[in-house]
């Protein structure tokens, strides 16, 4: 028995790998959750090419069992489909290629790394934030946060904005936005002062930029009254978001911190501001205790990141999109939500898209995998819209908002049991633990290792159906509640 997400996860995705291109591209499209590549380019592999790649596989531990792989990516091949649609999207009056946008960070510093990304195939580039202000980074400034072995699954930076001269960034975008007309080109930028916001957001205009993203939600910066002390103050969001609104006609993004309570009120401050669109959300105010992240043996508070933060982030654009004036305001005046993180596949992004974002962005993905993950990122998310018959992205955006309720409209007349597959069963005992310790004692374990459902006890919450490393444990139809 094999179960794919667990092995392909193992897989080190390799610069060059040695298990060849083919095996390595079709590695990489499974670990990205893009089953319909992963499955058209095994299915062109023979034995000899999948023995010849186990055998120069790198690891640390064991090659990974690539044959095995194959024949369960297969067995479950799904339908493949030869004219995939476009991913072409309106996002603040912009028409982009795609909805994939690299997020402002060190993923996007100077001219050669943005360019390597749009030749990659990213629809855009929120470059790293211009500010005036002498910055001075940090040795290290990354830590990350793990479980149980795998990939990291948070991840904390110290890094504040661009080190370059200011006036150097802009002509970097300007030689960006020559070089690649039909790619998007957005300036972040800070400033210290209205003055100061006017001045960068007029030269991010004259160098030919787009639009403009307004960072008012760095966690770390070194002055009090910038970065994400703006954000929390939905006075200054006001006046610095109308005040560069007036100053220039390119599309004006503020970018919000989730350091607060809610999302609502900011929001509709940028509304009210004139604001064509949102980014949200940046990254979370967090500690991490590593001594081998301290710098000169000192901690500090500084983002958060990664695939931790996901939920986070999508209830924070839901309370925007799901906000009857800021809805109203996205349908009529195009203002816009670009949603960022923890998008690391195509369904991490098409989860956004259904809560109203016609914009992602992405950081932390690209510097644990590289670039190259918009392969499957596009190909993914074009053949999921195949398989149901989309022809444009736009019918997605959106979709999922009628189905959010609050927890008191929620149906607790009804219940779902789990179900076990006794053939997928291996009898591990986890689903046992942690019913009797953390649930219901609702699940019996005997002698035969197989676990069984003590209906009279079950609520149906279904941490044994998490915690199975098999999946052996599905869900049965639902029904209602038995009557006590």
């Amino acid at each position: 028995m094999i179960h794919s997400n667990e092995e392909v996860a193992r897989c080190l995705l390799c610069e060059n790998a040695p298990c060849g291109a083919k095996v390595a591209r079709a590695l990489r499209a499974l670990r990205f959750d893009n089953l319909w590549t992963a499955s058209e380019l095994f299915a062109q592999i023979n034995d000899a090419e999948i023995a010849a790649a186990e055998k120069a596989c790198i690891h640390y531990d064991r090659p990974i069992r690539i044959a095995e792989l194959q024949k369960a990516v297969l067995e479950d091949r799904p339908a493949s489909h030869e004219d995939l649609p476009s991913l072409e999207l309106n996002f603040c009056d912009m028409v982009c290629e795609n909805p994939f946008f690299l997020a402002s960070s060190a993923i996007c510093t100077n001219y050669e790394m943005v360019s390597r990304a749009l030749e990659a195939g990213w629809g855009g580039v929120f470059y790293k934030t211009i500010c005036k202000q002498d910055i001075r980074e940090v040795s290290p400034r990354f830590d990350a946060v793990r479980k149980e072995g795998t990939p990291f699954i948070g991840f904390r930076n110290m890094e504040q904005l661009s080190e370059n001269p200011y006036e150097m960034d802009f002509e970097i975008l300007h030689r960006l936005k020559v070089n690649y007309p039909t790619k998007r080109i957005i300036a972040s930028i800070m400033g210290q002062s209205e003055e100061e916001w006017i001045e960068l957001a007029k030269m991010a205009e004259e160098a030919g930029c787009d639009a403009v993203e307004l960072n008012f939600s760095c966690p770390q910066m070194k002055l009090s009254g910038l970065g994400s002390d703006i954000g929390q103050s939905n006075e200054l969001i006001l006046c610095y978001t109308s005040c560069i609104k007036e100053a220039v006609k390119i599309p004006v993004i503020p970018k919000m911190t989730p350091n607060i309570t809610s999302m609502r009120n900011p929001a509709l401050a940028c509304f009210y501001a004139g604001a064509h669109g949102i980014s949200a959300i940046n990254t979370i105010k967090s500690i991490t205790m590593s001594h081998d992240a301290e710098v000169s043996e000192k901690k500090t508070v500084s983002g958060y990141s990664g695939k931790a933060v996901k939920p986070i982030a999508l209830r924070m654009v839901y309370e925007m999109t799901g906000d009857p004036v800021i809805r109203k305001a996205g349908v009529e005046k195009h203002m816009d939500i670009s949603g960022i993180g923890g998008i690391e596949t195509w369904r991490d992004a098409l989860e956004f898209i259904q809560l109203g974002c016609r914009n992602v962005q992405v950081c932390t993905a690209v510097m644990q995998y590289g670039y190259r993950i918009i392969d499957d990122l596009k190909l993914g998310l074009q053949h999921y819209m195949a398989e149901r018959g989309i022809v444009e992205l736009k019918k997605l955006v959106g979709e999922e908002l009628k189905n959010i309720v609050m927890p008191s409209d929620l149906d607790r007349e009804t219940m779902v049991f789990p179900k076990v597959d006794r053939e997928k069963c291996i009898g591990c005992g986890r689903c046992y633990i942690s019913c009797m310790d953390g649930g219901h004692q609702a699940i019996s374990f005997g002698e035969d290792r197989k676990p069984r459902v003590i209906g009279q006890k079950c609520v149906g919450c279904h941490l044994c159906r998490l915690v199975c490393p098999t999946k052996a444990i599905g869900v049965a139809h639902r029904m209602p509640k038995p009557q006590k």
